[in-house]
């Protein structure tokens, strides 16, 4: 019972936010994907694709349309008397001989009429299956959209993290360094009389020191916030980075760039163009369609239409619509799609030369900083020697706190150098999965 009580009272007391979340990689990466403003407009521009494409194959069926119109006859010559429809003599003629020569005919005040009338294409000569494959297009067009904007996520995702975890080794590099100069204040000023050039040496170096693990503090916080923000992670959060940097890289089996979507997404685009042009060449030819209507008269001298006289009348046909003079319109329309297909064209080969030298250009660094990373790490472990032998030689006096300094600051300019070296790698290693797929 005391335990469960200490717990309770344990608990009350921690501070929100003092936990911390361990965050590796991949679980950024999905987060980063999951909160991306990019990623739901893709899927937004795919989704609306999709829909046009529907709008589009709508034009192929059949179209239904239901109508009422009620009116009131309004007599001309007489517009505010209640006597009815005044006719013209001739009319009033016609109507008698129709009549068998009563010419005593009442026109209905009050009309009704109700209908239905179906609309069915037959054939449009491309009009419509031009304008439904360019739209296939768009469909793909949006789908090579959606990868590319993931790709783009990733990477930057992937810049995000590992640049906060070197910021992180930035601050251990710096927190070495000045811990290593706090030591070597006490050796000196512990081995009794001490030189006042080195322990104002010292003390210079540890003011600067401790400028530098400032900074890199600030800089790992920045980094980490950017990263939260991104990830929809709450700021107060602390974050425990679990991925590290590897110790080791192997060689990349990257072949030839052949699997961007961009090059999909152009090539699409021309094709979408193209069918575009075809569609509005189409407009110069006829459209064929059937066509069918029903409609239900109802008439009678006052409103109360229903106790009055009806009808009904239907019919049904073919109708061939056949464009005469448009002033241009299709030609001019035809001409602009059909210049959207060339522009996207050579857009379509620029992208292909471009992406494939920046392809061939990220292999090339990542070999090339694979290459150098051997050399860094073992010009590191040199300059870890040197301060090793220096700080020895400090301890026993043989020699200043300059020399001492100095070995310390190549040191961590060479850890720092070669955190640099594995963080160029790892991104390397990414832009080239961002332009070819994740298979490289």
């Amino acid at each position: 019972m005391n335990k469960l009580l200490y717990a309770v009272l344990a608990s009350a007391f921690v501070l929100p936010g003092a936990y911390a979340r361990d965050l590796s990689f991949e679980d950024a990466v999905k987060m980063i994907e999951a909160e991306s403003h990019d990623a739901k407009k893709a899927d937004a521009n795919l989704r609306k694709a999709q829909a046009g494409l529907s709008a589009a194959n709508a034009n192929r069926w059949f179209h239904v349309e239901g109508t009422a119109t009620y009116m009131n006859l309004i007599n001309v010559r007489k517009p505010f008397s209640s006597e009815g429809v005044d006719l013209p003599p001739e009319f009033g003629g016609l109507l008698a001989q129709i009549n068998n020569g009563n010419q005593n005919i009442s026109i209905p005040d009050n009309f009704l009429i109700a209908g239905v009338t179906i609309t069915q294409p037959i054939y449009t000569f491309g009009k419509i299956g031009y304008a439904v494959d360019g739209l296939r297009s768009a469909i793909k067009m949006s789908e090579s959209g959606k990868e590319l904007t993931r790709r783009e996520v990733r990477y930057a995702a992937a810049q995000l993290y590992w640049t906060a975890k070197m910021a992180d080794g930035a601050v251990t590099i710096s927190e070495k360094s000045l811990n290593d100069a706090y030591a070597a204040r006490k050796k000196l000023t512990s081995a009794g009389r001490a030189s006042r050039a080195n322990l104002v040496k010292i003390e210079a170096d540890i003011a600067a020191k401790e400028i530098n693990l400032s900074d890199a503090q600030f800089n790992r916080d920045t980094a980490q916030r950017m990263l939260k923000i991104m990830a929809g992670i709450d700021a107060d959060e602390q974050l425990v980075l679990l991925d590290d940097f590897p110790s080791s890289f192997g060689m990349l089996e990257a072949g030839k760039m052949e699997n961007n979507p961009e090059w999909d997404l152009l090539s699409q685009q021309v094709r979408m163009h193209e069918r575009n042009a075809s569609s509005k060449r189409a407009g110069y030819l006829p459209t064929l369609a059937a066509m069918a209507s029903y409609n239900y008269v109802a008439m009678k001298d006052d409103y109360q239409l229903w106790n009055g006289s009806k009808a009904q009348n239907a019919y049904w046909g073919l109708s061939l619509t056949v464009p005469i003079f448009d002033g241009g319109l299709n030609r001019a329309n035809a001409t602009v799609a059909a210049m959207d297909a060339e522009a996207a064209r050579q857009d379509l080969d620029k992208s292909k030369k471009l992406k494939s030298e920046e392809y061939n250009t990220a292999v090339k660094r990542y070999d090339h900083l694979r290459g150098n990373l051997a050399g860094l790490e073992n010009a590191r472990n040199l300059a870890e020697k040197a301060y090793g032998y220096s700080r020895d030689r400090f301890a026993a006096g043989q020699t200043s706190a300059v020399e001492l300094s100095d070995v310390s600051a190549a040191l961590s300019q060479m850890d720092m150098a070669v955190l640099n070296a594995k963080y160029n790698l790892l991104m390397s290693a990414e832009q080239i999965k961002k332009l070819n797929g994740e298979k490289s």
